[in-house]
């Protein structure tokens, strides 16, 4: 499980209640049908009418990705590893990695290697490697899409919702204890377009993004890794080269570390 989303899923909800309690506010008023109807069902409605069902069938795998952590190879362990094979490139010849290729269950870095020991050149390799890095960047940017536009309407909606209940309110204003009560309860939508849109789809979007980011990153250290080895750059030198990944107190302790092992 992802815990920094489960951690904000439940931080934001304990803002929200905690929040009313505070202000002496009952939880019993978020039960309002009508609010839940229009915010909730409203928003899935435009959210459907915006995108095709090719890309709705995705959301149930969208909320695992959110809440699932993400597996993905350190770049620590892509540095060490791309210098062990840089070490066996330049002894063996690149055929050598034929056989590690087979073991390698990184399906893109299998492929970029396989291109490798084919004999490919280094252009042909960055350009088929980058075009997938591509592919996969516009798939998750269309998946991240939907819950940026869920995230935009339903605050939208819930000023609907509460123009909904003012006219209701103010349709009948001979009991004036009557209408406090309806035009607290006017606002209810609001309050749940705004939570829905600003603590869950926009946050959620954004998790989405960061994490193919992240996923591109260390796809694209991978591409300049086998390039390096192509181009039988020296281990050393293509530690040098990869750790300009890192942010710069992680690379400081990297190249610390190795010095270290040196000596």
């Amino acid at each position: 499980m992802d815990k920094a989303s489960i951690i904000g899923f439940v931080l934001g909800l304990i803002g929200v209640f905690v929040g009313m309690y505070m202000k002496h506010v009952s939880p019993s008023v978020l039960l309002n049908p009508a609010a839940i109807l229009i915010i909730i069902v409203g928003t899935m409605g435009a959210v459907v009418t915006a995108f095709p069902m090719s890309e709705l069938k995705k959301v149930p795998k969208l909320f695992k990705i959110i809440f699932s952590e993400q597996v993905l190879t350190t770049p620590e362990e892509l540095i060490k590893t791309f210098s062990e094979w840089a070490v066996i490139a330049r002894k063996e010849g690149l055929l050598a990695l034929e056989g590690i290729a087979e073991q390698v269950e990184n399906q893109f870095l299998k492929n970029g290697l396989n291109l490798a020991v084919e004999g490919q050149s280094a252009d042909y390799i960055r350009d088929i490697l980058s075009e997938e890095i591509d592919a996969m960047e516009e798939r998750h940017q269309a998946g991240a899409a939907i819950f940026t536009q869920a995230g935009t309407y339903a605050p939208t909606l819930g000023v609907l919702g509460a123009v909904v209940g003012l006219i209701a309110a103010l349709g009948d204003m001979k009991n004036i204890d009557a209408l406090g009560v309806a035009i607290s309860a006017a606002f209810v939508a609001t309050l749940m377009g705004i939570y829905t849109g600003y603590v869950l789809w926009h946050p959620f979007a954004n998790k989405l993004k960061r994490k193919s980011k992240q996923e591109a990153r260390i796809k694209n250290m991978m591409i300049e890794g086998i390039l390096s080895i192509i181009e039988g750059e020296a281990p050393r030198t293509i530690e040098q080269k990869l750790t300009s990944y890192l942010p710069a107190e992680d690379r400081k302790k990297y190249l610390e570390g190795n010095v270290k092992q040196d000596g």
